[in-house]
Formats: structure tokens, sequence, C-alpha cells
């Protein structure tokens, strides 16, 4: 039977040494490991972030609105005298110009009015004629007998003188002397009462009748004249010719409907806007028009936009003019107003990713160098995942788009590699 192993004392003793100086290594490098630690804790804490860049996108296509177009000028060809149609020049759809004639209206009872006119002018004026000659005549011989009777008083003044010096020598008796100045006041009463009835002719029209009957005869005849140009049924402004169904032989009245002329060049678009809408185009002189169905851009000037919502339609009124040479549009299309251009869609944008919310507020963080800045924006349209970003960052600025939500404003941060 082999006796059981038993170790010596210098065994014992160079074991235990072993185990002596494992375990002070083993203390050593457990007191080597915590001074390490704090480095490589601090370096854990430093959170690594990814970024985008803020760029300039197309956010949306440019805005429409849908719109009329109605004629610039429309109004109705109205008679302004009755009777039978006797020649038409237009139909309907013709265009025609300002003052270009449309129709005539038989003028066979006016001429005779006219005619009956001019004879009456004409006898009104020969009496005008003979009475104011026989005028003339009057107050020639009225003036030639004042001068004969003031020759007449003259030389009766004279006799007068020297009979009555005859009469104080005793040379004639008194009744002679008398009778010569009766006959001598005589004369110049006479002389006083033709000179009365000469101031009397001059400062009396004796015409004023016949005058005043000739100016009325007169202005008859120019009502007539004006009948007769109505007779003659002319477009009142130029443009297309609608529903005109005047026919020769039919009857018209005065103040009958012919028809209408619509102005088509230019034409108006006229439509009704909303408060975000009207916003867009207030300030603008010109708009764009896009005509459907084509690849028509045309400009429309803007004549009137609203200040003030209508009660009504709840709505701004906007009137754009638009040249149309071609009548490439006509009233009653619809067309589409660009409210803006594709140059007003590209925006500054962020990706989607990179917005935190808080408390109804919008932030992103912006990367400037290894520092996390936080950043307020208001955000815009949204076009799959990029938002537009109205303030608060600028083109070129690095947002970050992963672990934002962890972040605090100035956090030091570090960039995953790309």
């Amino acid at each position: 039977m082999k006796q059981p192993f038993r170790m010596g004392t210098k065994t014992r003793m160079a074991a235990a040494g072993a185990l002596l100086l494992g375990a002070s290594l083993l203390a050593s490098g457990c007191g080597a490991t915590p001074e390490a630690k704090p480095a490589a804790a601090e370096q854990s804490q430093v959170k690594t972030v990814k970024t985008a860049k803020v760029e300039k996108r197309t956010i949306d296509d440019p805005m429409e609105h849908v719109a009329d177009v109605v004629p610039s000028t429309r109004m109705t060809v109205a008679t302004k005298a009755g009777g039978e149609v006797l020649e038409v020049l237009k139909k309907r759809g013709d265009t025609v110009e300002k003052g270009e004639l449309l129709f005539r209206i038989d003028p066979k009872d006016v001429l005779l009015q006219k005619e009956k006119a001019l004879v009456s002018i004409s006898g009104t004026q020969q009496q005008l004629a003979k009475a104011a000659q026989d005028l003339a005549d009057g107050k020639r011989d009225l003036r030639n007998g004042i001068a004969k009777l003031e020759q007449s008083v003259q030389d009766a003044e004279k006799n007068y003188n020297k009979m009555r010096n005859d009469y104080d020598q005793g040379l004639v008796s008194k009744i002679q002397l008398e009778q010569l100045e009766t006959q001598l006041n005589g004369l110049r009463l006479d002389l006083e009462s033709s000179r009365a009835k000469l101031k009397t002719m001059e400062s009396t029209n004796s015409l004023s009748q016949l005058e005043q009957g000739l100016q009325t005869a007169q202005l008859s005849l120019e009502e007539i004249d004006r009948a007769l140009e109505n007779l003659e049924v002319r477009a009142p402004v130029g443009g297309v010719l609608t529903d005109f169904n005047v026919e020769a032989g039919m009857t018209v009245p005065s103040g009958f409907s012919a028809g209408d002329i619509q102005r088509l060049d230019p034409v108006k678009v006229k439509a009704e806007l909303t408060e975000d809408a009207a916003k867009l185009i207030r300030g603008k002189q010109e708009l764009r028009i896009v005509v459907p169905g084509t690849d028509e851009r045309l400009k429309g000037t803007v004549t009137y936009l609203a200040d003030v919502m209508s009660a009504q339609t709840k709505s701004y009124s906007l009137e754009l003019e638009v040249q149309n040479p071609e009548r490439k549009l006509k009233p009653g299309m619809k067309v589409q107003i660009r409210m803006n251009e594709e140059a007003d869609q590209i925006v500054v944008t962020v990706p989607t990713t990179s917005v935190v919310r808080e408390g109804g507020e919008t932030f992103v963080y912006i990367l400037n160098g290894n520092v996390a800045e936080k950043r307020k924006v208001e955000l815009g349209r949204l076009k799959d995942t990029y938002q537009e970003a109205i303030s608060g960052v600028q083109e070129g600025e690095q947002v970050i788009v992963s672990g934002q939500n962890l972040l605090k404003d100035k956090e030091t941060v570090q960039q995953a590699n790309p």
C-alpha cells in the first residue's frame, strides 16, 4: 500500500511564494484599471450624430387658380329710330370696327319730312329777305325825309327871322308873321316825329318773328338729319357681332335690340380668390395665363384686385387684361392663372427627420464645428421627406438628422463617419 504524497517543507514554501507573487501581480493589475476608466467613460459620453446639408429644393408646383374669360367690352346694338329694314350688311359672328355700318332702315318717310322742312325754310328765308329789304328801304326813305325836313326847318327859320325884322319895321303884317311861325312849328313837329320813328325802327327788331320761325325750321331740319343718320345702324364699338338676327323686310321699333358686340382683343380674365391666394399676387403687375390643353403661356396685366373681401362671396375679386390678337381666348373659356412661378417654389428646406417638436414649437440642431446649436425654425410646405424652412436656418448649414432628440443646446458632439 502506497503512502499518500506529502509535500516537503521547501516545496510548501515555494508554493506559498508563488501564490503571494500571483496575488501581488493581480493586485497591481487591478490597481491600474481604475486609473484608465475615467478617460474611457468620458469618451463614451460624447454623442455621435449624423448631419445633412440645408439645401434649396423645389417644394411644389406653381399654384394655379381657375378663372373665366369674358369680353373686355360688351355693348348692345340698339336702334334709335324705327321702320322697315331696307338692307343688312353684316351677319352674326362677323368682326366689325367701331362705326361700321350694320344695316339700314328705309328712310322714305323721313326724306319726305326733310323735303317739307326744306320748303318751309326756303319760304321763311324769302319772307325774311323781303322783310329785311323793306325795312332797309323804309329806314333809307325815312333818313332822306328827315334830311329834307331838316333843310326845310333851316330855311323856314331864316325866313321867319327875316320876316320878324320886317314886322318890326312895319313892312309885314302880324298875320303874315303868325302864318310863317305856324308853318315853321309844323315843320319842326314833322322833323321830331320822323326822328322818333327812325329811332324806334333802329332799336326794335321787326324781323324777330320771322327770324325765330327760320331758326325753328332749321332746328327741325337738324333733327330730321339726325333721324336719317339713325336709320343707318352702326357698330358702337369694335368686336365680334353676336346674337344678331336682323333681316331685310322686317320692321323694327325705336329702341329695338338688334344684337351685341363683344370686344375680344383684349379680353378680361376674372377670378374670385381666397385670402391666401390674394396675398400671393398682391403687388404684382402681371400674371401668366395657362390655356388648358395647350402649352400656351399668355401674360395678363392686373387691372383690379379688391382690397376688401366681398361680403357675399367671401372672396377677393381679380381682373386681368390679356391681349388677344389671334383670338385664342374666347368668352366662356376656363383658364388657369399662375399665382406664382417655378422660381417661387425653390425654397430653403430641411429634412423632416431633423425637426424636433417641443410644446407646439419646432426646432433643429445645427452642427457648428463640434457643437450642436439649437435653433427655432418656422416651417412651411412639405414635400416627400423635406420641409420648407421659412426662417431659422440658411442654405449650406449642416443640420443634425440623427440623435438630435437626446441633445441639449451647445452640447459637444462628434459626427459619424459618412
